[in-house]
């Protein structure tokens, strides 16, 4: 089964009204907005590097807000513990049994605030829950539920005292990104509005959880041509075998593309994929997942110069005209 042209229509209508819906709360950052959401309905998490005070806790709680979900912030600190994440077993004197007691990782919008200060141990039961969708204690599974969406964040500037993500787990996030500071007539807006403190707080939900997690099935269902995937890895493959990284794009990171990819295209009203969602994405998706050569770093390239010289080197496919 694909999605029909009716089914799109549909899906665009909805991601817009859930886009206006979060812009209310997050001014003037639409663009982001958009990113973060479609990661979110690709069933991906997202990693924001940005400076304090540009509203990563304000998008969380307006996204949890407008899909009528939980929220929840985890400030990672070097003494945090996995199971101040996921939880833990107690025993219950009352009815003489162990009973699990959520950690703040059972939410569907969870902010890991500076999660690169907590210990490795428990970056990684934050990473295996993202993965995995659940967590196991003490045998039991218990799972994370739908949607379940990971915004974990990072100063891009500070690294005192802080322990720097592993590519393999860099490679777990389907996006990075930042919020960056608004525009001018964005930070007027948001002046004006000063009084209200949680501007989350007051806005309407606009779909379930479930409808949610059914717009992320149908989002599945969009066409992508062989040439488009083929096209992909070709894309990979040209950012595996640059003279300038040590570590290219991985399989997981092509199967996020073409996840992302889908639910980019829904978001447009197209059923299908075409070359051009790819070539929009390739940024946000793929840059965190490059490990440059240290002499070519040194040298100034950066991930976003590979991304750029591979969309360039590469041919892209013809794009499908509407069906």
């Amino acid at each position: 089964m694909t999605m029909t042209p009716e089914q799109a229509a549909w899906f665009q209508g909805t991601f817009t009204r859930l886009v206006d819906n979060v812009d209310r709360a997050v001014l003037g950052k639409r663009e982001v907005v958009g990113l973060v959401l479609s990661a979110m309905l690709a069933e991906g998490h997202v990693l924001l590097e940005d400076a304090p005070g540009t509203g990563k806790t304000s998008l969380a709680k307006a996204l949890a807000a407008t899909v009528q979900g939980t929220s929840s912030r985890i400030q990672f600190t070097p003494d945090l513990l996995p199971s101040d994440v996921t939880g833990v077993t107690i025993y219950d004197q009352a009815s003489h049994r162990f009973e699990f007691h959520k950690g703040p990782v059972f939410a569907s919008i969870v902010l890991a605030d500076e999660i690169n200060r907590a210990s490795p141990k428990t970056q990684s039961a934050l990473l295996e829950v993202m993965e995995e969708s659940r967590v196991t204690v003490d045998g039991v599974t218990h799972e994370a539920g739908r949607p379940f969406l990971v915004i974990a964040t990072q100063n891009p500037i500070e690294q005192a005292g802080t322990y720097k993500l592993p590519e393999a787990q860099l490679d777990r996030f389907l996006v990075r990104t930042s919020i960056g500071y608004p525009d001018l007539a964005a930070s007027e807006r948001i002046l004006a509005g000063a009084a209200d403190r949680n501007p989350a707080a007051s806005l309407p939900a606009i779909i379930t959880t479930g409808a949610v997690a059914d717009m992320a099935d149908l989002a599945a269902t969009v066409h992508t041509e062989s040439a488009v995937l083929r096209y992909t890895a070709q894309l990979a493959e040209a950012t595996r075998t640059d003279a300038a990284t040590r570590l290219g794009v991985s399989v997981r990171g092509a199967l996020s593309m073409i996840r992302i990819a889908k639910v980019w295209a829904a978001a447009q009203g197209r059923h299908y994929v075409t070359p051009d969602d790819v070539k929009e994405l390739a940024a946000p998706v793929w840059t965190h997942r490059l490990v440059l050569d240290p002499e070519a770093e040194f040298a100034g390239t950066t991930a976003d110069t590979v991304i750029a010289r591979v969309l360039e080197d590469v041919a892209a496919p013809q794009a499908r005209s509407a069906a």
